[in-house]
C-alpha cells in the first residue's frame, strides 16, 4: 500500500552474489547444505582497506584496518570475531542466505578470507542439493538464471576473476563440476563487483522491481 512505510535491507555483499548462484538450483532441486569460502577485496572495508594495500604496494608501512600486512598475504579475519569463533561477516552469509531464500533451517557454514584485491569478492561453493541431477539440468538452471552469466570452459582457461567483474553488474559463476566425494554434490565458483552488485547496483534493482510492483498495482 502506497500509504504504508516500507523498509527493504539491502544484503551483505558477499551473501548477495552467493545467493543469485543458489536461487536457481534451490528452486530446482532443493538446496541440503551449503559450505562457503570467501576471498573478499580490500574495499569491501572501504576506503581505508584500499589505502593500506597500497601504501603496502609501495612498501610503506599504514596502519589500517587489518590486524597483518594485506600485500602479499591473506587474513583469515573478516569483521570482527564472535563468541562462537565465528566472525560477525561470517555468520551474516548464514543469517542472511537462509533469509533471502526463506530457508530457515539450512545448513549453511561460511570462512571469509580477505585477499590483496582491489575490487571483486570471489567464493568457493561445496553444495549438496536435496534431489539428485544431471550436470546438464544444472548448466541449464544456471545459464537461465536471472543476472547469474556462466562462464565455465576450463580448456580455454574460461572462468570469472574478480579483475573481470569490476564495472559490471552481474554475478559471474564457473568450475562448475561435481563433488566426487559424496552424492547429490556440486562445487563451482563465484565472483561479483562487491561495490556494484554488491551493494549499488543491488540496491537501485530492489528499487526499480518494487517501483514497477507498485505501478503495477496502481
Amino acid at each position: 500500500h502506497l500509504g504504508e512505510a516500507l523498509l527493504i535491507a539491502n544484503p551483505n555483499c558477499t551473501t548477495m552474489q552467493l545467493a543469485v548462484a543458489l536461487a536457481p538450483l534451490h528452486q530446482r532441486f532443493g538446496l541440503k547444505r551449503v559450505i562457503v569460502s570467501t576471498y573478499q577485496s580490500v574495499t569491501g572495508t572501504g576506503e581505508k582497506g584500499r589505502a593500506q594495500l597500497e601504501a603496502e604496494e609501495n612498501g610503506e608501512t599504514k596502519i589500517g584496518p587489518y590486524a597483518h600486512p594485506i600485500h602479499h598475504n591473506v587474513i583469515p579475519h573478516c569483521d570482527t570475531f564472535l563468541d562462537n569463533g565465528y566472525t560477525k561477516e561470517e555468520m551474516k552469509v548464514v543469517w542472511e542466505t537462509r533469509k533471502i531464500l526463506d530457508f530457515p533451517s539450512l545448513a549453511v557454514t561460511c570462512t571469509a578470507v580477505r585477499v590483496p584485491v582491489l575490487g571483486g569478492h570471489s567464493e568457493s561453493v561445496n553444495l549438496e542439493l536435496a534431489s539428485s541431477f544431471t550436470m546438464p539440468e544444472v548448466m541449464e538452471a544456471l545459464a537461465h538464471a536471472p543476472g547469474l552469466v556462466v562462464m565455465d570452459d576450463p580448456s580455454q582457461a574460461l572462468y570469472p576473476t574478480p579483475l573481470f567483474a569490476q564495472g559490471k553488474d552481474e554475478v559471474f559463476i564457473g568450475r562448475v563440476r561435481l563433488d566426487e566425494s559424496q552424492p547429490n554434490t556440486l562445487n563451482f565458483w563465484v565472483v561479483a563487483d562487491n561495490l556494484r552488485k554488491g551493494a549499488a547496483t543491488n540496491a537501485v534493482q530492489i528499487a526499480e522491481l518494487v517501483a514497477a510492483r507498485i505501478k503495477a498495482s496502481a
